[in-house]
């Protein structure tokens, strides 16, 4: 690991700043950001340095990983935090994971029965409309945009789609695409198939089967699933190797400050 130690000039005299960048396993080139106080102590996140600091320094516009005051940050936050009708309720995040299919009320939730004193009135249900909402087209559409991040709040590369798997529709982008079948394999234990029917190529506002992704028709067959077997073998022994350097690193940084520390 290599260690950059700096001074900290938006801390009290006396602080220090130290980035350690990561040299092996699935991180390298990543850093990691600590404080020293000037006693020594270390200090690994913002809020242990806050409640070392107390009311000595104002960190509401600090930023960890910089170490730099930066009130834009702050303001933005302010401005996030009075718009966000969960923060004047009181409220918690909503984390449900359902999918927005549809986003108005369904008209056919129950069945209607008119009743009338003819003999031969019947009532009549449809079960399956009670209990199914129709899709709307291209809802996959308001998933444009969203991208994953990960703790350091850097976005995540999006996956490599196989060649056979062409879109159909309107903005038929890649990422759209990806939502589309992964949309669907959360949703339904039925198989993917894709768009089977050849006229919903030519409108697919009118032939398109919303249960299936926005994509042509494609086979999956055994030789495709052994290959895929075989990558997610080869990621878990990579990621196995990987968390076993990172774990012997980790010890072997602590075994040097314990030193340290007792030759101080």
């Amino acid at each position: 690991m290599e260690r950059k130690r700096t001074d900290c000039p938006a801390l009290p005299p006396g602080w220090k700043k130290e980035e350690v960048i990561r040299k092996s396993g699935l991180s390298a080139g990543k850093s990691d950001v600590y404080y020293y106080s000037p006693s020594g102590k270390k200090f690994r996140s913002k809020p242990q340095l806050s409640r070392y600091l107390g009311n000595t320094v104002d960190l509401a516009c600090f930023d960890f990983r910089t170490g730099k005051m930066m009130p834009g940050k702050l303001q933005k936050s302010k401005q996030r935090f009075r718009h966000d009708p969960l923060s004047l309720k009181g409220g918690k995040p909503d984390l449900n994971t359902a999918l927005p299919i549809r986003q108005t009320a369904s008209i056919f939730k129950q069945p209607v029965t008119k009743v009338t004193n003819h003999p031969g009135n019947k009532v009549k249900t449809d079960l399956q409309r009670a209990t199914e909402q129709p899709r709307q087209l291209f809802w996959e559409k308001r998933l444009k945009g969203l991208r994953s991040s990960d703790v350091a709040e850097q976005v995540l590369r999006s996956m490599d789609l196989p060649k056979g798997l062409q879109s159909v529709g309107p903005d038929s982008s890649d990422d759209t695409l990806l939502s589309a079948i992964a949309s669907a394999l959360h949703m339904s234990s039925a198989p993917i198939t894709g768009q089977t029917s050849v006229a919903a190529e030519k409108n697919p506002a009118i032939w398109l089967n919303t249960c299936q992704p926005l994509c042509k028709a494609f086979t999956v067959t055994d030789e495709h699933i052994r290959e895929q077997e075989m990558k997610v073998y080869q990621a878990r022994r990579s990621l196995e190797e990987a968390l076993t350097a990172d774990g012997l690193a980790r010890a072997a940084e602590n075994s040097r400050e314990l030193l340290r520390g007792r030759t101080a």
